[in-house]
């Protein structure tokens, strides 16, 4: 007997609310109604999909399997609506996501191939990764621009993209910062603003320090590019950062680079999810970057 789609699309509105009688106020039915459809839903599966714990609805081993597959065929379903609603449309939607803490510069850097096309709206949102992970999961975002690679497992096949490589170097005011000073002078003697403990270009430079056999003053951690920009205009430290973060700064001269650098690098990936209907605009863009060569 083939399984009732029905039935399964109840169970998976229950199972997220976790709550049956909220559940059926919301699809209009009565609490029994719905309780039967999930019923017959385990019969045809042989399993309880639920077991109750006072009046909460708590889901059993099989009730988590049966939700993993319940999420990726209404998500397929979600995905085929949208792709289809797109046909014939004079303008293509491309929704992507990004990093809180990347660079304004980088992703303007990494859209400029679609940002002037008169064909293309560019929704852009920020987050952290996980809700940026769990916006392509619900197919909210087609693209995903991360410093880390995202954990993978077979219920969510993401595909990483390597997009960038940028060398990190340390900026400052040219009242604070001497050029030609050596990396291990500017470690003893300069305040230092740095990115959080639990970014990668962090990890690299503490690492340097330590083999250096150097503590570094620190003026300040940020998980912010912007502000570590700022931070770095006021003269507050000399900053740890990726030159396109201050771009600007350094053509005006308003930050000078040290040519000493401390040999880190970060690397940025564009991230997808495998799709049955991919946007098209997705490839364009990832191989309008490739085209134009991996950032240093």
């Amino acid at each position: 007997m083939p399984l009732n789609y029905h039935h399964l699309r109840y169970f998976w509105a229950v199972a997220h609310d976790g709550n049956l009688t909220r559940t059926a106020d919301r699809l209009n039915l009565s609490q029994s109604a719905l309780s039967v459809q999930i019923k017959q839903l385990e019969q045809r599966l042989g399993h309880a999909l639920f077991e109750r714990r006072g009046r909460q609805l708590h889901l059993t081993e099989a009730g988590r399997i049966a939700l993993d597959h319940a999420d990726a065929i209404f998500a397929t379903g979600q995905e085929l609506v949208a792709t289809l609603q797109e046909t014939g449309r004079s303008r293509q939607a491309l929704r992507v996501g990004a990093q809180a803490t990347l660079s304004r510069n980088f992703q303007i850097g990494f859209l400029r191939p679609i940002l002037a096309r008169p064909d293309v709206e560019v929704i852009l949102r920020s987050g952290s990764p996980t809700e940026l992970l769990e916006g392509l999961a619900t197919l909210n975002l087609d693209l995903v621009l991360m410093t880390r690679e995202p954990p993978g497992d077979s219920l969510t096949p993401y595909e990483v993209h390597p997009v960038a490589d940028q060398a990190i170097g340390i900026v400052g005011t040219p009242d604070r910062l001497d050029p030609d000073t050596p990396l291990a002078e500017l470690l003893r003697r300069q305040p230092f603003i740095l990115p959080t403990t639990d970014n990668t270009v962090r990890t690299a430079f503490d690492a340097l320090a330590s083999r250096m056999g150097l503590r570094p003053q620190i003026a300040a951690e940020v998980d912010d590019m912007a502000m570590m920009r700022l931070l770095a205009r006021e003269g507050i430290g000399l900053a740890l950062v990726a030159p396109v973060v201050v771009q600007d700064e350094l053509r005006s001269g308003r930050l000078v680079e040290a040519r000493d650098h401390p040999a880190i690098s970060e690397r940025f990936h564009a991230v997808t999810l495998q799709r049955r209907f991919p946007n098209p605009l997705v490839r364009d863009l990832l191989e309008a970057n490739s085209a134009a060569g991996p950032a240093t």
